[in-house]
């Protein structure tokens, strides 16, 4: 999308995606200007590698970030007069910085016009990942029908910027986007709103024209528990309009840490919005947080305990079993009485508020979660989760044997739709993402 805005005014434009594909060298050296997509705390992190690198290289470059985490640790992004970070809505003051003009401030929330994204220029999506379902692999394309969130979940990056806001796309961008990415060969569609039903009318006309035009097309979206229970009436609709699976940030299943991160649910919601989602065919695929300053170890067990029951073992990436809280700067936590006790320096490396556990077996299980996590990347979720789940229970004080398989709700037999690449925020990057861009 900044591409095209960019391509309209005249600019000549190369886009490489660092996921997919090596820093190419005589793109820098093509280049009078870098810009830096970060929408994610990860993507910061190995951004913050690869302008080191070019400014090894051309020291004299202008770069900008621009994205959700853009305004996360300006002091390191900010090293001279023409470099620019800019967050939100942030088209209108990339073309500016790109055209050598003041690109405004660092946060912009101003409403612009929706443009459908210039695809042509990254690789194909056979280089993505896919959605794995019924014994095959089908190409994905990825869309926006929204930024910004009308929420303020206390952990998230997004309230940091948009406090409380949303922004809308245009329904007519997000559809001819969705008409590219089928003619290039998506088979699914993955809807990357922070949570797709802020705007439930809005969401709710996008899913019917996209299915009007592409009726063999399945998607996924994110949403938060509390929405899927506000709105009951909505999910036949999504079912039939073929939705494969959704994605809903459970965290916890403390009620005590849900109202730390003002999740807006509690334990018994995220249970009933399983069963909720099942009773239309639908499957949900938890996003957790189990590592907080406030995690026990049988907070741990009563997670892997909830899995078992609602039978979620092959809905959940492994590595969500290993998140631990990040407090970037802004963060809604800071400040608040139940963090300040444990937090330490800010460090600019992880660019976040370090804090520690005051159980160190907390933290240690923590690691030895990711470290199982990290080798076990070719193994089948269910397989890897009997692992996670009896490395929990052998760190209790007390032995407590799982619960019945499925005992309070029975997910579909056979495959579940998954996407090929885990997908997690608001997370440290891993070490299989750290290692192809080196030392810092």
């Amino acid at each position: 999308m900044p591409a095209t805005a960019l391509l309209a005014v005249g600019h000549d434009v190369r886009c490489l995606d660092l996921a997919v594909d090596p820093l190419d060298e005589a793109a820098v050296d093509w280049a009078e200007r870098v810009a830096f997509s970060v929408p994610m705390h990860t993507a910061m992190r190995l951004a913050l590698r690869v302008a080191e690198t070019i400014r090894s290289r051309r020291s004299e470059l202008p770069l900008c970030f621009y994205g959700l985490y853009a305004q996360v640790s300006r002091s390191l992004t900010v090293r001279s007069a023409t470099d620019a970070v800019i967050a939100g809505e942030y088209e209108p003051g990339l073309v500016a910085w790109a055209g050598g003009q003041d690109p405004g401030r660092a946060i912009q929330l101003t409403r612009v016009r929706a443009r459908v994204p210039a695809r042509h220029l990254l690789p194909p999506l056979d280089r993505y990942a896919r959605l794995a379902v019924d014994g095959e692999e089908r190409l994905v394309g990825s869309v926006e029908a929204s930024r910004g969130c009308s929420h303020r979940c206390r952990h998230c990056p997004v309230p940091v910027v948009y406090d409380g806001r949303v922004r809308a796309v245009d329904e007519a961008a997000v559809v001819a986007d969705v008409d590219q990415l089928v003619a290039a060969g998506a088979r699914h569609i993955t809807f990357a709103d922070p949570d797709f039903l802020n705007t439930p009318l809005h969401s709710r006309r996008v899913v019917a024209a996209i299915h009007q035009r592409h009726p063999q097309l399945t998607f996924d979206c994110t949403t938060k528990v509390e929405h899927i229970l506000r709105y009951p009436e909505l999910w036949p609709e999504l079912a039939d309009a073929r939705c494969a699976f959704v994605v809903s940030a459970f965290e916890s299943v403390s009620d005590s840490i849900l109202e730390h991160l003002d999740k807006g649910h509690s334990l018994a919601d995220a249970s009933k919005a399983v069963v909720l989602l099942r009773d239309h065919g639908i499957e949900v695929r938890p996003s957790w947080l189990p590592f907080t300053p406030w995690t026990t170890i049988d907070d741990l067990v009563d997670l892997v305990d909830f899995v078992v029951a609602h039978d979620l073992a092959p809905n959940v990436d492994p590595v969500q079993y290993t998140v631990r809280l990040l407090v970037p700067e802004g963060s809604l936590l800071l400040g608040r009485a139940a963090m300040t006790p444990h937090l330490g320096p800010y460090d600019l490396t992880r660019l976040g508020w370090t804090w520690s556990h005051p159980d160190p077996a907390v933290d240690q299980l923590q690691q030895e979660l990711a470290a199982l996590v990290e080798d076990r990347v070719e193994q089948p979720a269910a397989q890897t989760f009997g692992e996670i789940d009896a490395l929990i229970r052998a760190k209790a004080a007390t032995f407590r044997a799982p619960p019945p398989r499925g005992a309070i709700s029975k997910g579909a037999a056979g495959e579940r739709a998954r996407l090929t690449e885990p997908w997690f925020c608001c997370s440290e990057p891993t070490e299989a993402q750290l290692t192809p861009l080196g030392s810092p």
